[in-house]
């Protein structure tokens, strides 16, 4: 494993995007003491709301790969924050809201696309966190994925 994020990310092809500007009254990120707190980031698909619902719409694997798209543009928003990723001690918790029918019981699954991505991107030791993740009725804009993450940093 290459010896920091920004060598994992580039390793994995990825590029970071920059700070999206928010759709509301809020800000991306706010930072207290060590701490770090990203507001919700919705999955995007080609630049635009990755819409869908699943159960419905859209199966596990498809809503696992906009997880994992999300956590592509967490991970834009905090070094956007700290300036550098290799400032993160720890990923602590992320929260993923899963757009879904009733009766679709794989949130956790869905969520492992953002949450495997970091463990990949810091490592075990930092990547690892603690999670919630729920099925909700919609979205704004009618997104399949939406997931804020808190970050200790140094």
């Amino acid at each position: 494993m290459s010896s920091t994020p920004q060598d994992r990310l580039a390793a994995l092809g990825i590029t970071l995007p920059p700070v999206a500007v928010p759709a509301a009254a809020y800000v991306p990120f706010v930072r207290t003491g060590n701490l770090v707190f990203l507001s919700g980031h919705i999955a995007k698909k080609d630049g635009k709301p990755w819409v869908g619902q699943l159960g419905l719409t859209m199966g596990t694997d498809e809503g696992k790969a906009a997880a994992r798209a999300v956590a592509i543009d967490l991970m834009g928003t905090l070094q956007a924050a700290v300036g550098d990723l290799s400032q993160v001690k720890r990923i602590v918790k992320v929260l993923s809201l899963v757009n879904s029918t009733p009766t679709f019981t794989e949130h956790h699954l869905v969520t492992n696309g953002c949450s495997e991505l970091l463990g990949e991107v810091f490592g075990p030791t930092v990547g690892t966190h603690a999670r919630a993740a729920f099925g909700v009725a919609q979205i704004p804009t009618g997104a399949c994925v939406e997931i804020e993450l808190i970050a200790e940093v140094a």
